[in-house]
């Protein structure tokens, strides 16, 4: 029963339950991201490249079935090895668009954090109180 009730307290910390909260909002906001660089980015930067569709663009590996349509989708579904580069491109750019947001809330996070005053300091014990006033009267006697 030792591991059980270890682990139940090292659940219930409240950094745990922050972490799994964190990881919850960051999977959803992942989807947005997601969205916003396959909806939104990948193509004005296709178009700006000439019209390309970077969900497309790859690299046959193997000699495809005849009849089989030149596209990634259908490439896969018939077995083909295809090198998918444009997957790839797309991909990094969702992770550098996330690290920037990611960055920048960290840095908003740390700029408030730097605008809180200072924690006053506890106050000491009276225990340590009594044996400073004792040490005190020690030394001047």
């Amino acid at each position: 029963m030792g591991m059980v009730s270890e682990f139940k307290t090292f659940a219930m910390r409240g950094n745990v339950i922050d972490l799994a909260v964190g990881v919850i909002i960051g999977a959803a906001f992942g989807k947005i991201v997601d969205s916003v660089v396959n909806d939104l980015i990948m193509p004005i930067i296709g178009r700006i490249i000439g019209k390309l569709d970077f969900s497309n663009m790859f690299i046959t590996l193997a000699e495809p079935p005849a009849g089989t349509a030149m596209t990634l989708d259908a490439l896969k579904k018939a077995g083909v090895p295809v090198f998918a580069y444009g997957n790839f491109l797309t991909i990094v750019v969702n992770f550098l668009i996330l690290a920037f947001i990611i960055f920048l809330m960290v840095r908003a996070f740390n700029k408030m954090r730097a605008a809180e005053p200072p924690a006053e300091p506890a106050p000491t014990p009276e225990e340590i109180v009594l044996l400073r006033e004792i040490r005190d009267s020690l030394k001047t006697r």
